[in-house]
């Protein structure tokens, strides 16, 4: 069995006299679907902003790859790999859809000041990679069409796309896609599952997912990681999850005694 790609070791998080998250452990594999669910305030969006660095853990550790990443600033995951969607839309409206995903391909640029500023050499040679870069993402997520529209006035779950878009320019080994399918329409969540599959099995990303839709993880996902008041309660293949008696109570309330 291949070594994890991404590892939580008793990962902690207080605010306060609040403990959001406690004692959390579990891994991803490389190449696989995971999904991290549990009911609303579970403390699912706080893992994420733990691994994305977004927030400290209090305690605890996250390995990436074999390498301790917690204290790792936010700026440098995306050179490590990591890439991240957010649940509230975080896309610059007015600009179009090309020049959103050009805004993710950032990270990768190692021009100096100089050579950029002239726009020659290796300056010139990184924008023409990195627009066809674009084009290669552009047509994976089928909106050719829609290249050189403002995003705003795209529909919301074309503005989703575009921001998965925007991830994927990192070139990112793991994705963290934090409830892609909200607010979305029954056809709209069908492509967005279509689509994370495919980025496993095309593209052979490892995926780490935060998501209420359980039709949806119950058919995409590899493994599953389930939290409750902070602290994990069952992880497992989904048919294990599905059937484990605290996810059935966290999520309809006690059973009825037989």
């Amino acid at each position: 069995m291949s070594a994890p790609l991404l590892e939580l070791v008793d990962l902690c998080k207080t605010f306060g006299g609040l403990r959001a998250v406690s004692d959390v452990s579990f891994s991803v594999a490389p190449g696989t679907i995971c999904s991290l669910i549990g009911p609303n305030g579970a403390g699912k969006t706080t893992v994420f902003n733990l691994i994305s660095a977004v927030f400290r853990p209090t305690s605890g550790r996250i390995i990436f790859d074999g390498a301790e990443i917690t204290n790792k600033p936010t700026y440098s995951l995306a050179r490590l790999g990591i890439a991240r969607t957010f649940q509230n839309l975080a896309v610059f409206k007015h600009e179009t859809v090309v020049s959103n995903l050009l805004v993710g391909m950032h990270s990768n640029l190692r021009t100096d000041p100089f050579s950029a500023a002239i726009f020659w050499g290796r300056a010139r040679a990184e924008e023409i990679r990195a627009r066809e870069r674009v084009e290669e993402i552009i047509e994976f997520l089928e909106i050719e069409d829609l290249r050189d529209k403002p995003v705003g006035t795209l529909s919301y779950g074309l503005q989703k796309r575009v921001e998965l878009g925007r991830a994927l320019a990192i070139q990112p080994r793991l994705l963290l896609l934090d409830e892609m399918v909200s607010g979305m329409n029954q056809e709209e969540r069908e492509d967005i599952a279509r689509l994370i599959l495919d980025l496993k099995e095309e593209l052979g990303l490892t995926v780490l997912m935060v998501e209420h839709d359980m039709g949806i993880v119950m058919d995409i996902s590899d493994h599953v990681c389930v939290v409750n008041h902070g602290s994990k309660i069952a992880d497992g293949t989904p048919a294990q999850v599905s059937a484990d008696p605290a996810v059935i109570d966290a999520y309809l309330g006690r059973r009825s005694a037989a």
